[in-house]
């Protein structure tokens, strides 16, 4: 079942599925909608897995210069859009017998850097609602599953966040010879999602190799 705000995505990503002879069905969502999630949830049989990969960042200004409205959309899509599904649809996942929760956090989420508070409090969100969850359903037939990925070369994160400027974009990868792609954080959804259920993996850091930190970065000349 893939949710997501835009129809076209979502067409493109099932026919993929459909074409290596899977089965997908498409529903369109913005988890920012507390009430269209609960219908969309409302509306399941069951649920053995979530994986809450909505998110995003906006800008890269200093604290002193940046935008409540851009903070505010962080948080929304970021922290309050994982509370609205894992809200409405853990009483199936618990149901299920051995749920599974994947929330898709960021190394954002664990070390703080320049031009990236708003990010940063978001993720730092995120990733208080995973560890909060893991207690809480301590005695739950559900695990609680972080993803936080570091430098992920994809068609859109850096250029939603630099507002469409291409350029700027592309530097933050520049002279990386091998950043991570989205079909690497998916393999790593697909590894923690089919281990044994009493087999729960907390926290999985994902870096390219030429990402020692988040400030330390080999660029090729």
């Amino acid at each position: 079942m893939l949710t997501a705000r835009r129809a076209d995505r979502l067409a493109e990503v099932a026919g993929q599925i459909t074409s290596s002879g899977g089965l997908a069905d498409t529903y369109q969502l913005d988890v920012t909608d507390q009430s269209a999630v609960n219908k969309f949830a409302a509306g399941l049989d069951r649920c053995d897995v979530l994986v809450a990969n909505a998110g995003g960042a906006i800008g890269a200004d200093y604290v002193a210069d940046s935008s409540p409205a851009d903070w505010l959309a962080m948080y929304e899509v970021n922290v309050l859009g994982t509370l609205h599904v894992v809200q409405a649809l853990l009483p199936k996942l618990i149901a299920s017998g051995a749920g599974t929760i994947v929330l898709m956090g960021s190394t954002a989420g664990l070390i703080s850097y320049e031009g990236g508070g708003g990010y940063v409090a978001a993720k730092h969100g995120t990733h208080a609602v995973a560890e909060t969850l893991r207690l809480e359903l301590f005695d739950k037939p559900v695990r609680v599953i972080e993803l936080a990925p570091g430098m992920v070369k994809t068609d859109e994160f850096a250029v939603n966040r630099f507002r469409g400027d291409t350029g700027k974009a592309a530097a933050v990868y520049a002279g990386v010879k091998e950043p991570l792609t989205a079909m690497d954080v998916a393999d790593a959804v697909a590894w923690v999602v089919t281990r044994p259920a009493h087999f729960n993996v907390d926290l999985m850091v994902l870096r390219p190799r030429a990402q020692a930190a988040q400030h330390k970065v080999f660029r090729e000349q």
